[in-house]
C-alpha cells in the first residue's frame, strides 16, 4: 500500500512539474511603481505581484519575459508570450479574434508634469511651440493632433523615469508621465523640489489580454483576475505600492 502511495505522489509531482509556467510579457520601458527591471528581470512593483500572485492562484510558474515595447505585440501574436497586461483595447483597434480581454484591473491617469507650480490647470492646445518628455513608442492619443502638427515635439527617453529625471534636469518644461510614477518619483526626491501636475492628459482603464489558444488556459486566467479583483486583492497590491490616495494640488483641477 505504501508503494502504491509513494507512486501516486510522485506521478502527482511529476504532473506539477510539466505545468507549463505562465509567460507575461514585460515592457522594458515600465517604471517603478508598475515594476523594477534589475539584468533584464522584474524584481518587484505592482505589475510583478500581481502576475506572480495570478500564477500562484493558478498553480503555474511565471516566467517573465521582458522585451522592447515595440516588440511586445508580435510576441504575443507569434506565440512566445501568453499573457500581457496593464494595456487598454483602444490602444489595439485592429487587434484580432485570437485574444481575450479581462475586465479593467486598473487605471491610468497621464499628467503633464512641471518642475514649477503653476496656479491653473495648462491648456495644451494653447502651449507655444516646444519639445515635451515622452516615453520612446508610447502612443498619446490626444496630443498626437500636437505632434502631427508640430506643435509639440516629442523628447523620447527609454522609460518614465528617465523622462522626468531629464526634466529635473531642465531639458524641457514639460513631460508626459503616469500618476503612479510622478507619485513614486516625488515620494524618493527631496521633499522640498517636487514635480507638480499641471494638466490631465488622458484617464482611461487597463487590463489584460491572453492569447486564445488551446494551449493556453485563457478562461482560468481570466476567471482568476476577475476573482482578483472582485476580491480587493489587486486594489490592495497598487495600495502597498502608492500608499492613500495622494491629495490634489491646486494645479490639478483639469477633469479627465
Amino acid at each position: 500500500m505504501r508503494l502504491i502511495w509513494g507512486v501516486l505522489l510522485l506521478l502527482s509531482a511529476n504532473l506539477e512539474a510539466a505545468e507549463p509556467p505562465l509567460r507575461f510579457v514585460i515592457a522594458d520601458s515600465w517604471a517603478m511603481p508598475t515594476i523594477e527591471i534589475v539584468d533584464n528581470q522584474p524584481t518587484t512593483g505592482i505589475l510583478y505581484d500581481t502576475m506572480n500572485s495570478l500564477a500562484r492562484h493558478m498553480d503555474r510558474r511565471a516566467e517573465f519575459h521582458v522585451l522592447a515595447r515595440a516588440r511586445v505585440q508580435n510576441a504575443m501574436t507569434q506565440g512566445e508570450v501568453d499573457v500581457r497586461c496593464y494595456v487598454a483595447q483602444s490602444w489595439l483597434p485592429n487587434q484580432s479574434g485570437d485574444f481575450l480581454w479581462s475586465l479593467p484591473l486598473f487605471t491610468q491617469r497621464n499628467l503633464l508634469v512641471s518642475a514649477h507650480q503653476v496656479p491653473a490647470a495648462v491648456n495644451l492646445g494653447e502651449l507655444s511651440r516646444q519639445p515635451i518628455g515622452t516615453v520612446l513608442s508610447y502612443t498619446y492619443t490626444s496630443l498626437q493632433p500636437l505632434f502631427d502638427a508640430h506643435q509639440l515635439i516629442r523628447d523620447n527617453a527609454r522609460n518614465e523615469a528617465q523622462v522626468l529625471q531629464k526634466l529635473v534636469a531642465g531639458r524641457y518644461r514639460y513631460a508626459i508621465a503616469s500618476q503612479w510614477t510622478l507619485d513614486w518619483f516625488n515620494k524618493t526626491q527631496a521633499p522640498d523640489n517636487p514635480l507638480y501636475s499641471v494638466a490631465v492628459v488622458q484617464e482611461q482603464a487597463v487590463g489584460c489580454y491572453v492569447r486564445n489558444d488551446p494551449v493556453v488556459p485563457a478562461q482560468r486566467i481570466l476567471r482568476t483576475l476577475l476573482r482578483m479583483k472582485m476580491s480587493g486583492e489587486i486594489d490592495a497590491i497598487v495600495q502597498r505600492y502608492i500608499g492613500p490616495q495622494p491629495r490634489t494640488q491646486a494645479s490639478e483641477t483639469a477633469s479627465p
